[in-house]
């Protein structure tokens, strides 16, 4: 089954930047979709980021767009979220997912597939 793997959290000040990183292997045919969602200290759940594998644009959530830039290198498999001018509403625990329940661009969506997490703290 699909295996991921984030790296790259930590802590910064506010208006900082992040660069995290998600390796995905276990697969046959690599997944149609592919995020990032966060889980905050408060336990809230949002979706993110999305993208489809033939990299069409991707989505982004309104609290993230403009600040965040989700990229792909499929010859690597891996999957980017550059985060910048970071604030602590940013704070929480970040996942890479694949595979959505629903529309891949849907925030609500669950994913089949998720990451261990990393944590990006900011101050």
């Amino acid at each position: 089954h699909v295996q991921l793997v984030e790296s790259g959290g930590g802590s910064v000040q506010a208006g900082g930047s992040l660069r995290l990183s998600c390796v995905a292997s276990g697969y046959t045919v690599r997944p149609y979709c592919m995020g990032w969602f966060r889980r905050t200290p408060g336990n809230e759940r949002e979706g993110i980021a999305a993208i489809y594998k033939e990299d069409r644009s991707p989505w982004y959530a309104a609290s993230v767009k403009g600040r965040f830039t989700l990229s792909q290198d499929s010859a690597k498999a891996t999957m980017y979220l550059e985060m910048t001018a970071l604030k602590p509403d940013d704070t929480a625990m970040y996942y890479c997912a694949a595979g959505p329940t629903a529309d891949c661009y849907s925030p609500s969506s669950e994913w089949n597939y998720r990451g261990q997490g990393t944590q990006v703290t900011v101050s």
